[in-house]
């Protein structure tokens, strides 16, 4: 039996800190499901097509065996619910500060509630992505600051392209 996880986020962009992540996550699950949520109370900034060929671009750089195992996914409603179409019995999750700890463990309880047979898991972020969220780049990119260290080129340039 494959131990199948699932990642999810916005990723409105994907940034460095969400690739490390992936790049890790992949080493503790025989799949991994990106699951790129639709979270229209977020207001987006990319609509879901370009935040799904983003993370399908910037994962392209991924060792072939990894990249094999990793598919990009779609959603709109509850994760437990794609967890369970997906066949996932993990959710994988990124931690860059205790602050993130709080709303995280309330949705562990949330997701267990509503699923006990799906397990949350932690990462932590490195060191030098502790800091980076999406919001935070866009919020830096649209007051014309340089987000280099925080994005690929490509995810870059699209913002730059958004905000010009």
């Amino acid at each position: 039996m494959s131990r199948i996880g699932i990642y999810p986020g916005t990723f409105d962009p994907i940034t460095n800190g969400h690739i490390d992540i992936i790049s890790r996550a992949i080493k503790v699950v025989d799949k991994l499901v990106i699951g790129v949520a639709v979270n229209a109370g977020k207001g987006p900034l990319f609509n879901l097509d370009q935040r799904v060929n983003l993370v399908e671009h910037e994962i392209a750089h991924l060792a072939e065996g990894d990249l094999e195992r990793i598919k990009v996914k779609p959603f709109e409603g509850l994760l437990t619910d794609l967890a369970v179409d997906c066949g996932a019995t993990l959710i994988v999750r990124g931690l860059r500060a205790v602050s993130d700890f709080e709303y995280e463990f309330q949705m562990t309880g949330m997701n267990r509630r509503l699923n006990p047979d799906i397990e949350t898991v932690f990462l932590t972020a490195s060191e030098k992505h502790q800091f980076i969220s999406s919001r935070l780049v866009k919020e830096i990119v649209s007051m014309g600051g340089d987000i280099t260290h925080f994005v690929t080129p490509n995810v870059r340039q699209m913002l730059l392209d958004k905000f010009s």
